[in-house]
């Protein structure tokens, strides 16, 4: 049966797929907060590793491809996260950890984008973190990699006009993959399309407009692209 809808059906969120002329089609993006312990650090936080910190973005967040990105209104401190993400090809829950790695389709590059400024008000006041990263293009990704065994482990960095910002390895993370997936699992039932945001490192900083960013996972991919000019209405100001 067909049928009619009141107004336009929105576009669907697709990912390419590296090498293949497919795509990946998103259905939710979660994240995962103070996954690191040195980020948690230089957040001033305490480093906690009972359960992750867990988040989401709307799938309007979804950038494939480096941009241009616009600067976001609302924020003179816009910062750069740079993540591992696992897409996943199947779903369930209540999962065990071999189970839950075997759900994932593969894995690309990417970066959370943060309006910091907010996020530290928002913080103070105990208020939910939306506004700081739950808006358009604040979710750039890489083509999304297939791949077969054990998570990748090995180095995740980010660049900004050539200067290394942020590097780290994979291992470090206060969570793995499998264990992200299967406390997600707990409270979720994971469906394919998913799209899971792994954490960032140390090392967050800002963005300007015309910065140009370089992100990379060792055997996953590169991320490469630039900030736009500032939308009207943005507070970024010109220091």
């Amino acid at each position: 049966m067909i049928h009619s809808t009141v107004i336009p059906e929105p576009p669907s969120a697709l990912v390419p797929v590296l090498g293949e002329e497919a795509f990946f089609p998103v259905r939710r993006i979660f994240c995962v907060g103070r996954n690191f312990a040195e980020h948690a650090r230089e957040m001033g936080m305490t480093v906690e590793r009972g359960r992750p910190v867990f988040f989401m973005k709307p799938r309007e967040a979804l950038q494939p491809g480096g941009g241009p990105i616009p600067y976001p209104p609302g924020t003179s401190e816009l910062h750069h996260e740079v993540e591992l993400v696992a897409a996943l090809g199947a779903g369930g829950a209540a999962l065990e950890e071999e189970a839950a790695l075997g759900l994932v389709f593969g894995y690309a590059v990417g970066l959370d984008l943060t309006r910091r400024d907010l996020q530290a008000e928002l913080k103070a006041k105990g208020l939910p973190w939306e506004l700081a990263k739950s808006f358009e293009h604040s979710a750039p990704i890489s083509p999304i990699r297939r791949w077969q065994g054990p998570p990748p482990r090995g180095e995740i960095r980010l660049r900004v006009n050539g200067e290394l910002r942020q590097r780290a390895f994979l291992s470090e993370m206060i969570f793995d993959v499998g264990q992200v997936l299967v406390w997600l699992s707990r409270y979720f039932e994971l469906m394919p399309g998913d799209l899971v945001f792994l954490g960032t490192p140390a090392g967050v900083g800002p963005l300007r407009p015309g910065d140009r960013f370089e992100a990379a996972v060792e055997e996953v991919g590169t991320l490469e692209g630039a900030i736009a000019p500032a939308r009207s209405g943005s507070t970024l100001s010109a220091a």
